[in-house]
């Protein structure tokens, strides 16, 4: 899924409200960069694309680099099909997009990486950036070269300012979160050993769940995307040397091996592998899971205790990687897929909190250091501090994790205890 929004819809969206100071949310407008390379190319064969808006002041050397998110082909049928859109070509892409969340050059929208290099890779490839097949079938002219892709665009940043960076950061959206997974280790190896470097998937850890039916059916959907695209090459060695490739796409195969630290930015329920992994249409053939698929406070009880069910096997493959003290985690109990690129849940007015359980405050403001907080308006600087430090944005808790104010490691109770959600309510079957 990708939430970030061209320019005429971002003209459309409104600015959080009741935020002191802020009137207008000022959306970033970034140019793409295209690059040209002759074998590193989308899926149809166009040049691959990023858009990057430079840094400034004290983050001119600091670079974060997020890549796009927006499913897989696994076959040749459907990459035909994605071929035809800009999840496959460039020359359907938008070659202007706004910026926000993570992304905006507003430190009231962005406390942590505000005025840092900021890049946004487009995804046009269908395979997390793992393909890499040297042949071209003449008939349907498809190019599986999503690994050739990742390194066309990492040498390029290089040569623009990235190989002097003294922070850096890999994040990504779902497939784009994946990407940050399987790429952290090799991300960390472009840079000298004095940088930080550190990596951010949001909504990228997908687990090998079964259907309502009972069916390995997102185990056998990843083993056709590994296979379709000839990943198995470029997905971590640490795991192909034990399981089979396919297995190496699932992130509790991968993040127990992973040496740079990581951050897990998830929900619980994450909508889209609750429509895609535990009730894809092939097992739901009667519809009885389509009022709870578009709008969890419609689930009946029956079809919640399931859902609780999965949100038990996530935190069980979760705990398996095991307690890093470098790793971050930030697992709500929302029905919302990728939080890190909207505004709404990055950090603005009512975004999502987690920490101990005292009322969420709804407003960001200043405080008399010039700090910028949410709510708790009449507590002193010195109460702030201790509040901040019990419950925390997702924009604060992967901040204080990245500079390594204050480690965080929280895991949401139960749905729906969470009243800071922004749970994701789905119009039509065809979203997701």
């Amino acid at each position: 899924m990708d939430t970030t929004p061209t320019k005429s819809e971002a003209v459309a969206l409104a600015a959080p409200a009741n935020v002191p100071g802020r009137q207008h949310l000022q959306w970033l407008f970034v140019d793409w960069e295209i690059l040209f390379p002759l074998t590193r190319v989308c899926l149809d064969g166009s040049p691959p694309a990023y858009h990057l808006a430079r840094g400034f002041g004290s983050g001119v050397n600091s670079w974060l680099v997020h890549f796009e998110g927006g499913g897989w082909c696994s076959n040749v049928t459907t990459c035909l099909e994605r071929k035809r859109t800009r999840l496959g070509s460039s020359k359907k892409m938008a070659k202007q997009i706004a910026f926000s969340g993570i992304l905006s050059n507003t430190p009231d929208y962005n406390p942590g990486f505000y005025n840092w290099n900021k890049v946004k890779v487009r995804y046009c490839d269908g395979s997390s950036f793992t393909g890499d097949v040297e042949q071209v079938d003449p008939a349907t002219k498809l190019h599986y070269r999503g690994a050739r892709v990742w390194q066309a665009v990492m040498e390029d940043l290089l040569t623009k300012g990235m190989n002097k960076a003294h922070n850096a950061l890999i994040s990504g959206c779902s497939a784009g979160g994946l990407t940050s997974i399987l790429h952290c280790d090799r991300f960390r190896d472009l840079f000298h050993e004095d940088a930080k470097v550190k990596c951010l998937s949001d909504a990228g850890f997908f687990i090998n769940e079964k259907d309502i039916a009972g069916v390995d059916y997102i185990a056998a959907f990843f083993n056709d995307v590994v296979a379709t695209h000839g990943s198995a090459e470029n997905l971590p060695s640490s795991c192909t040397s034990k399981l089979p490739p396919s297995m190496c796409f699932f992130p509790q195969n991968v993040v127990e091996q992973i040496d740079t630290p990581l951050f897990i930015l998830n929900a619980a329920y994450d909508s889209w592998q609750v429509r895609n992994i535990l009730v894809p249409g092939v097992a739901d053939s009667h519809g009885n899971w389509h009022i709870c698929k578009h709008n969890i406070d419609e689930c009946p009880a029956s079809q919640l205790q399931i859902l609780q069910g999965f949100r038990d096997d996530f935190l069980k493959a979760l705990e398996e990687q095991g307690t890093s003290s470098t790793r971050g985690v930030f697992i709500n109990s929302c029905f919302v897929h990728c939080q890190s690129e909207l505004q709404e849940t990055w950090f603005a007015s009512g975004s999502p909190m987690l920490g101990n359980k005292v009322i969420h405050p709804s407003v960001p403001f200043k405080s008399k250091s010039n700090q910028i907080y949410c709510g708790w308006s009449r507590l002193s600087d010195v109460d702030l501090t201790r509040a901040l430090h019990t419950v925390q944005t997702i924009a604060y808790a992967v901040g204080d994790w990245f500079y390594d104010r204050s480690p965080f490691q929280k895991i949401d109770c139960p749905y729906p205890c969470d009243s800071s959600c922004h749970n994701r309510i789905y119009e039509d079957s065809s979203e997701a």
